[in-house]
């Protein structure tokens, strides 16, 4: 672009910013605008800057400064991958809003109140017009964004699903300290805390994009969540093929069960140690060979029409031994301190339900009671090793076991 100048006859010259452009042997130009209107220092000002010449700023105060460069790099990912568009087809305020609560939330977490003020210290509310957006109004647009979930999860599954599709499941927990959500219930806390929690479960496809999040209260089992997530995929997305991935925990033996009354769903998960064990003793895995090949397929009476991935990782194996024998090392030093307590009462004996309390706190705390023949009675406690269920742990190093109904499908062992 350039600035030129048009004399004109008898009157002042016409001065346009245009633009030259090469088509083979000709140069075009295009006009862009008429500034013959400008003063004569704010072109000179735009021709200096069109030729790359310095500026003199002495004559420029900055008033206010606002960080735009991670909020521009934010926003464009967010419009690259059109989560403006899963929320809502057309632009509106509560979209406006939306889209920014989730800016701000990768920006810098914080709460809804924090939002609104933090929104004015960079050029997040103004790119998207929501500078005025108080608390109240954020809350508002998150119902608004509650009430348009399954049709967000509609697009989604539609963008990232498809017929024969693998996709992953699995649920978690989390506890609750209030006590007004109708949602939070005593179960399976996987907090660990003696608390009433919230159930919620992801599904994702096989590159792990979520695809919908569904929340349960919280004494939900994982026979309730399983069968709701096949008929969502099944009439929901109207995916009539559809293999379902979840770990062992998830597609125990009881689901797997039930699983196998739907047609065209396929299932992938994992054996437990327990029916891996089972297998090492039916030699139906030999884990010698494995050291040689580190997957193998086999096949069971046990497990009738399923395939049975062996898979064997040596670096795993390293680990979980590594780990074992510390836990087996801290567990005998805390023992240890017991029985010198326990010889150490002569004149207060502990008694043998005193020194199970204590042995018991430290076997829990490191998980180590099977491993481990312990001798306790009135002022007297003794411990070894159990050699025996050590060797069997350790046969299961590194040795995990895909089990599927699929037939045309390999499974990944890494």
């Amino acid at each position: 672009m350039y600035i030129e100048t048009v004399p004109n006859r008898g009157s002042k010259p016409t001065i346009l910013l245009r633009e030259g452009k090469r088509q083979g042997k000709r140069v075009t130009k295009r006009t862009l605008a008429n500034l013959t209107h400008w003063p004569k220092e704010k072109i000179e000002a735009l021709r200096c800057v069109l030729r790359g010449d310095a500026i003199n700023q002495q004559g420029f105060t900055i008033e206010r400064s606002l960080p735009h460069g991670h909020v521009h790099i934010v926003l464009g990912m967010i419009r690259k991958l059109e989560v403006d568009s899963l929320l809502a087809s057309k632009p509106c305020r509560e979209r406006n809003l939306v889209v920014a609560m989730i800016a701000q939330r990768l920006l810098n977490p914080c709460s809804k109140l924090a939002t609104t003020r933090l929104w004015h210290t960079t050029t997040l509310a103004s790119e998207l017009d929501v500078a005025d957006a108080d608390e109240n109004e954020l809350y508002a647009a998150m119902s608004w964004l509650g009430s348009r979930q399954k049709r967000i999860e509609n697009k989604l599954a539609k963008r990232h699903l498809s017929a024969g599709a693998r996709v992953l499941f699995d649920i978690s927990s989390s506890s609750y300290y209030g006590r007004s959500c109708p949602l939070a219930a005593y179960g399976y806390n996987r907090d660990g805390d003696k608390l009433p929690s919230i159930v919620y479960g992801l599904l994702t496809n096989s590159e792990g994009t979520p695809i919908a999040v569904d929340v349960y209260p919280g004494n939900t089992s994982d026979s309730k969540a399983v069968p709701d997530q096949v008929e969502k995929l099944r009439k929901r997305f109207k995916l009539e093929r559809v293999v379902l991935v979840g770990d062992r925990g998830m597609l125990t033996q009881v689901q797997i069960k039930a699983l196998r009354s739907y047609k065209n769903l396929g299932w992938i998960s994992a054996l437990r140690s327990s029916s891996i064990r089972k297998l090492i003793k039916q030699e139906a895995v030999q884990p010698d060979l494995l050291a040689q090949e580190n997957i193998a397929e086999i096949k069971s009476n046990d497990y009738p029409g399923e395939r049975l991935i062996v898979c064997y990782n040596s670096l795993l194996a390293k680990d979980r031994r590594r780990t074992r024998e510390e836990l087996l090392q801290a567990t005998e030093q805390a023992l240890q301190k017991i029985s010198a307590e326990v010889k150490r009462r002569t004149k207060t004996p502990l008694s043998a339900d005193e020194i199970g309390i204590k042995a018991g706190k430290v076997l829990n705390r490191y998980k180590m009671s099977k491993h481990f023949i312990l001798e306790i009675s009135d002022n007297n406690f003794s411990f070894q090793r159990n050699a025996e269920k050590i060797k069997q742990e350790q046969q299961l190093d590194g040795i995990y076991i895909v089990r599927t109904n699929e037939k045309n499908r390999k499974p990944v062992c890494r």
